[in-house]
């Protein structure tokens, strides 16, 4: 039996999902963030050494990392399905997304997430202003013009077929839920990029997507 090890509010929501579109069966073991550092509780590093959360067992089998565990997912027990068929331009664009997701997308949105928590944290009066000149310099000159070239990008690529790979749904924009969704929470996705907007409608509305959200439970990233 496949175990999801569940952090609240993380990427491994989407693994949820990914199992519902499979139809496989799984159990769900749940991890709650701190309340205060939002950061995962130490007893994730009991499953895995790095204590992050997409993890899973499956038998004797560990596995970390959100690409890894969707590649071994749909390879495994996909029997073609989420997937497009191998040598076709779809399935270089869908190994491109699958990994461009975490690898490109995802840094520039972490980056801005923790500036604005460096905002947040207790210092001395006389520090502040500074500490906010130097936060607000690198948010407007780096973060934000690198989160806006990579949505203008997905807009762009978006725009020429149904889904990221192809007209065919697959595991790439499971793998690419995040990110979005993230940047519609916390850095303004909104109509200025309608076909972004579509993509996040169109996933919302998916059967598994919701049976996922059931069993997973509250989802923070969606308010």
């Amino acid at each position: 039996m496949i175990t999801v090890h569940h952090l609240n509010n993380s990427r491994s929501q989407r693994i949820l999902w990914l199992l519902e579109e499979l139809g496989l069966p799984y159990d769900i073991k749940r991890y709650e963030r701190d309340s205060k550092t939002m950061l995962a509780p130490v007893s994730l590093r009991q499953i895995h050494p790095l204590g992050k959360s997409p993890v899973i067992t499956d038998g004797d089998l560990t596995l970390a990392e959100s690409g890894a565990i969707i590649e071994y997912l749909v390879g495994r027990y996909g029997n073609g399905r989420l997937m497009p068929a191998l040598g076709t331009p779809e399935h270089l664009r869908y190994t491109y997304w699958l990994h461009y997701a975490e690898g490109s997308a995802m840094p520039p949105l972490v980056l801005k997430l923790i500036f604005e928590q460096i905002e947040k944290k207790p210092m001395p009066f006389f520090a502040r202003p500074i500490a906010r000149k130097i936060v607000n310099r690198v948010k407007c000159l780096l973060i934000e013009p690198q989160i806006k070239q990579h949505l203008d990008y997905m807009e762009a690529e978006i725009s020429t077929s149904t889904w990221f790979a192809g007209n065919e749904f697959t595991a790439a924009d499971i793998q690419l839920s995040f990110p979005l969704e993230a940047a519609a929470a916390r850095v303004g996705l909104n109509a200025s990029y309608p076909m972004l907007v579509a993509f996040l409608t169109r996933i919302h509305t998916r059967p598994a997507y919701q049976q996922a959200l059931e069993r997973g439970g509250a989802y923070q990233l969606l308010s």
